[in-house]
């Protein structure tokens, strides 16, 4: 009987200190967040100023090409023009 008192003994002990593990890292989590929230508070409006020049870049990159291939849509289509016209009387 002493042994079977002594196990649950060192099971509650053992759940206790599993308790007080949690808690110690929980207490240790929010003190880094407390500690880190002024250089994440810092670095937020600089990350996104760099996102909006990255998506602006993307943007231009897209008009340019865009820009580009106009042109070229219109040159094949004034040179393929005839030949598609007279394709289609044949």
């Amino acid at each position: 009987m002493g042994l079977f008192v002594a196990f649950f003994g060192f099971v509650a002990v053992c759940v206790i200190a599993m308790v007080v593990f949690a808690a110690a890292a929980l207490v240790i989590k929010v003190a880094f967040k407390l500690i880190l929230l002024p250089f994440k508070l810092i670095l937020l409006p600089i990350l996104a100023i760099g996102l909006i020049i990255k998506l602006a870049m993307l943007f231009v990159i897209g008009a340019v090409i865009i820009a580009i291939l106009i042109p070229l849509a219109i040159l094949a289509l004034i040179f393929v023009g005839p030949f598609l016209l007279l394709s289609s009387i044949t």
